[in-house]
């Protein structure tokens, strides 16, 4: 396959520098993609660089995915309205990794192929580079002036930064541009990829390496991913969708996916997943015929459900998200774990009643009209029980005084109430 015509029927190569695609066609290249190790999972913000990596190796080309290490002590301003925090060592080497073992997902680390993905970690050049040993071998190559240009610097200067821009900040172009340097001397990396924001880090790098070795080098950048209504990728009310199940469990992963709009799952599809062109167009086709099976919001919430997590996540989080809309039985229930229970029922009405009340046993009515107001009265529950209307974890109650005990509870603690088809409460033993 040929990487640039691939990336660009996705809609994922915003800018490129001049050579980049006859190189590509020349050789086997090595390119790399810089991650900041802020957190100890990467989130789906970082999944169009991964995916670049990916489509890379499948080409046919070595990637390398460069930790910042070092960087990530700093904070790179691009973007930015203020200055990060920095991190320290053992958090830096706890995250990096976390990071490795989610890349390893993506990008094949252990094959004995040619172009068998790297993981490298620019700490380990800088740890031990002095400063004066930096500003002589390094600074004296790049101007001020022609730092000061960059989008990201005058951004910064202009306004965006409440305290302006720190020296520290300043020089974060400098050390990704030596991380440029470094990796094409050592590993003979000729390719720089990234989101459009670092298109001036990038290009900084090349110059570095024209100005002190005379090495061709290249960039290449991927739009940033907006959603369709011009809203911020990845952010949920909550905050980000992350990769790791600590943060984000599949099952909510899997529905910020499914609830995209048809616009952005159009867009989506494509970056986010391996599918073939000719499958995609197909899917696109089918789906604009029928928009309403949202079959697209379908595959694509299953393609990256599981590449990020497994097959089994993306069924138990099928499994899932039926217990709202379809017909669950109290089995899917009982399979859910507390983390994934309370995402399903996340905004539905929840009531804490006494532990006690359930050790005793107490009568179904008692529960639902006056330890939790799910009644008005109990009038109203007695004549919905009768109709059928009422069930407990999926089960249909047989009477308004059925006695309810700690048997009941899901994962000890919880108990889910439905009055009609689509009223759900959760009762929380404390």
């Amino acid at each position: 396959m040929n990487f640039v015509e691939e990336l660009k029927w996705r809609g994922m190569v915003h800018t490129m520098m001049p050579g980049t695609e006859e190189l590509l066609e020349r050789e086997m290249v090595t390119a790399y993609v810089g991650i900041d190790p802020t957190a100890d999972s990467l989130h789906i913000g970082h999944l169009c660089g991964i995916m670049m990596l990916r489509h890379l190796q499948r080409c046919g080309h070595k990637p390398l995915a460069l930790i910042g290490g070092a960087t990530g002590m700093i904070g790179d301003p691009s973007g930015k309205s203020q200055e990060r925090n920095l991190l320290n060592e053992d958090t830096l080497r706890h995250n990096v990794a976390c990071i490795k073992a989610q890349l390893s997902h993506f990008l094949d680390f252990e094959s004995d192929a040619p172009n068998k993905a790297e993981l490298v970690n620019n700490y380990d050049w800088m740890k031990d580079f002095t400063f004066l040993d930096f500003a002589r071998e390094i600074g004296k190559h790049i101007t001020v002036n022609y730092m000061m240009a960059k989008d990201s610097v005058q951004k910064r200067l202009n306004g965006e930064a409440r305290d302006g821009l720190s020296f520290t900040e300043f020089t974060y172009q400098l050390l990704q541009g030596y991380d440029y340097l470094y990796l094409n001397e050592h590993k003979n990396c000729k390719l720089q990829m990234g989101g459009s924001d670092q298109w001036g880090n990038i290009t900084t790098g090349a110059e570095l390496i024209r100005r002190t070795t005379g090495g061709e080098v290249y960039a290449l950048t991927c739009p940033l991913i907006t959603k369709a209504d011009g809203g911020k990728f990845g952010k949920t009310e909550s905050g980000n969708v992350w990769l790791s199940r600590e943060y984000t469990s599949p099952y909510k992963f899997y529905q910020f996916w499914l609830n995209v709009s048809d616009a952005d799952a159009e867009r989506y599809i494509k970056i986010f997943t391996s599918l073939p062109k000719d499958e995609i167009e197909a899917l696109i086709a089918e789906h604009r015929q029928d928009p309403g099976q949202r079959m697209l919001q379908k595959r694509l919430a299953k393609e990256v459900t599981v590449m990020v997590h497994s097959v089994e996540d993306y069924e138990a989080a099928v499994e899932a998200s039926s217990i709202l809309f379809g017909k669950a039985t109290k089995d899917s229930l009982l399979k859910l774990d507390e983390a994934t229970l309370l995402d399903v029922f996340n905004g539905v009405p929840q009531y804490e009643v006494s532990r006690n009340l359930f050790e005793e046993g107490t009568k179904a009515v008692d529960l639902f009209v006056d330890a939790a107001q799910v009644f008005a009265s109990k009038g109203e529950m007695r004549k919905l029980t009768q109709g059928g209307g009422v069930s407990v974890n999926k089960e249909k109650l047989a009477a308004f005084d059925q006695s309810v005990n700690t048997s009941d509870l899901l994962d000890n603690k919880y108990l889910l109430v439905q009055k009609g088809k689509k009223n759900y409460y959760l009762i929380i033993a404390k």
